[in-house]
């Protein structure tokens, strides 16, 4: 996993986290904006997930062959 994969499911969580406090303290009407910020981060760390998959270069490529060293 990537550092921006990485902060966006800690950002997701603090503020899940954040919004069942309000929540708790204030009702669902004050913290609907923190779920719903949560909720976004979740389906960007989704989208650049499938992303990542269905570009493989992204990544290590292992199919190239190690270069031969020449002799001498």
């Amino acid at each position: 996993m990537k550092l921006m994969d990485v902060s966006l499911l800690s950002i997701a969580l603090a503020l899940i986290v954040v919004g069942v406090h309000q929540t708790m303290l204030q009702g669902i009407g004050f913290s609907y904006s923190f779920f719903m910020f949560a909720v976004g981060l979740l389906f960007w760390f989704q989208l650049r997930k499938t992303k990542g998959e269905a570009n493989p270069k992204e990544g290590l490529d292992h199919s190239k062959k190690p270069i031969k060293p020449k002799r001498k």
